[in-house]
């Protein structure tokens, strides 16, 4: 019976190529074919909340379709293909790790019994290409997708592949309103990477920190920015169990 970590990935391990390359070579490529200038890069985004907020997780992270989308609307004779953009953008210093210690952390929790998924929005075509180029594909048994499962977080069923041969214990990501929203309600413990975190709050323990005043602060600020003021106040079901500062500290919890 196998014990699952399941890992976020963008913003969590590892960054990938879309903000600082991908997206604007997209820009370039439509603006060329255009007779004015316009901010593409905001209306692919638009058009990505709206799938978000109509429930249509899985349709807006499929970046080929959002863009193929937007240049039929601008009436354009333009192929983009995202995947190979991103397979070309895949390269050092382009992508990185996040912290110099995460492919030993990742090593120690395997070393541990634990068995790793990455459990993650981005679909398996624009992430693969990013964790081989940084290492990461050898630590993953299974690489969990939206395009591949047909869920994405936070429905809580885009983990169910996982219970077929094990038990999940805990889900470790960056944003609120997908990883923590997603373990929360699956059962499991929820943590949060924060990297900002107030030195003094170092101090007490991970699965202490979210009870802190000054904390609460930070995370209603964090849940606002990622709903875009779509919601008033941090719910129950964002708040985390547990709550890092870095990958390290994984291995202070397990």
């Amino acid at each position: 019976m196998k014990k699952w970590l399941t890992f976020d990935l963008d913003g969590t391990i590892m960054q990938n190529p879309f903000v600082k390359y991908v997206f604007p070579e997209v820009q370039r490529n439509i603006i060329d074919k255009c007779s004015y200038e316009y901010n593409v890069i905001q209306e692919l985004f638009n058009e990505h909340y709206l799938r978000v907020k109509n429930k249509r997780t899985v349709e807006a992270y499929d970046w080929d379709d959002i863009v193929e989308q937007h240049i039929r609307k601008q009436q354009l004779e333009l192929r983009i293909n995202i995947e190979e953009l991103v397979e070309k953008h895949s390269t050092l210093p382009k992508v990185y790790l996040l912290e110099d210690e995460s492919l030993s952390v990742l090593e120690y929790l395997k070393e541990k019994g634990y068995s790793l998924a990455a459990v993650t929005n981005g679909f398996y075509k624009y992430q693969y290409p990013v964790m081989r180029e940084l290492g990461l594909t050898r630590y993953f048994e299974r690489i969990i997708t939206p395009d591949q499962v047909g869920y994405g977080k936070p429905d809580h069923r885009i983990l169910q592949t996982l219970t077929k041969d094990g038990e999940i214990i805990a889900h470790i990501g960056d944003r609120l309103d997908d990883d923590v929203q997603l373990a929360n309600a699956f059962g499991i413990y929820s943590v949060f990477i924060y990297r900002q975190l107030p030195y003094h709050l170092l101090t007490i323990k991970a699965d202490q920190r979210s009870k802190d005043v000054e904390i609460k602060k930070i995370l209603e600020s964090k849940w606002k920015r990622e709903t875009q003021n779509q919601l008033n106040s941090l719910t129950e079901s964002a708040i985390p169990d547990i709550i890092v500062s870095s990958l390290y500290e994984l291995k202070d919890i397990w």
